[in-house]
């Protein structure tokens, strides 16, 4: 039998490594990223670009749905549709297709950075 108060080591395992893992929210190093997926795009920074913004973009959808935006805003939840979309499409092989992808993928994570700026579900981004 538990005592009242602890805690199974299992959870508490997955809860410290997910810790570990917490990067608070920076909106300054998102605009960056977006600023760069809109801007002109060095030959060969594709993939990394696209894995910082899959990143930003998840860390925001987290923070849309953990602010309940999804139900209550349907302007939001068509941008989460579309972040879900996108996090599961790999960066294309070509050139011309890949810049295509960052661009797309940087102008959803301004509009769900603004949106929940807008809606005040987020403070201002920078």
């Amino acid at each position: 039998m538990k005592r009242q108060g602890t805690v199974d080591p299992h959870i508490k395992s997955r809860v410290m490594a997910k810790m570990r893992t917490w990067r608070p929210f920076d909106g300054e190093a998102v605009l960056d990223a977006v600023g760069d997926a809109l801007d002109y795009i060095k030959p060969g920074e594709e993939e990394e670009l696209a894995e910082l913004l899959h990143g930003h973009l998840a860390q925001l959808v987290m923070i849309a749905v953990a602010n309940e935006a999804e139900e209550r805003d349907t302007y939001a939840a068509t941008l989460i549709r579309q972040a879900r979309t996108l996090a599961q499409e790999c960066v294309p092989a070509q050139r011309h297709e890949a810049v295509a992808h960052l661009r797309r993928l940087g102008w959803v994570t301004n509009e769900l950075l603004d949106r929940l700026v807008e809606t005040r579900r987020l403070k201002e981004a920078a």
